[in-house]
C-alpha cells in the first residue's frame, strides 16, 4: 500500500518537482498544495500519512498551518516535517533535525533525504487504507 504524501508549499515548480519524483517510486500517492489557506481543507480530504511544510508561506506562516491541522481530530496525529530554505541545515544538524519539536529538512534536500525521512517518521504509523 503506496504511504499518502501531502506538500504544502507555495512554490508550484518545487512540489511539482517533488511529487513526480516521489511518485516515480512506486511507494508513494502524493498530493500538493500550494495555498496556505487551503492547507487544512486539503489534509482532510486526502489525509496523508505524512505533510511536509513550508514555513515561509505568503499570507500564513508554516507554524500556524501546523497548528491548525493539529487542531483537527482527524489530523492530530499526522506528522508534519517543516521542508524549508528558511532554517539551514547545520541548524537541523545541531538540533538533531528538530526544531520546536518539529522535524525538519533544510531545502534543498536530495530525493533521498526526503525518502529517508518519511520511511523513519512513517514506520510507526501504517499507511492510511
Amino acid at each position: 500500500m503506496k504511504k499518502k504524501i501531502l506538500i504544502i508549499d507555495d512554490e508550484v515548480p518545487f512540489t511539482r518537482m517533488l511529487k513526480m519524483n516521489l511518485e516515480k517510486t512506486g511507494n508513494y500517492e502524493v498530493c500538493e498544495e500550494n495555498i496556505s489557506e487551503d492547507a487544512v481543507k486539503t489534509a482532510k480530504a486526502f489525509r496523508p500519512d505524512l505533510i511536509f511544510l513550508d514555513v515561509i508561506m505568503p499570507r500564513m506562516f508554516g507554524g500556524n498551518i501546523a497548528a491548525k491541522i493539529k487542531a483537527e481530530p482527524e489530523l492530530e496525529r499526522v506528522p508534519i516535517v517543516f521542508l524549508t530554505a528558511y532554517v539551514k541545515r547545520h541548524l537541523v544538524e545541531e538540533h538533531e533535525g528538530y526544531i520546536s519539536g518539529y522535524p525538519f529538512l533544510a531545502k534543498p534536500a536530495t530525493l533521498e533525504e526526503i525518502i529517508d525521512a518519511i520511511e523513519k517518521i512513517t514506520s510507526d504509523n501504517p499507511p492510511n487504507p
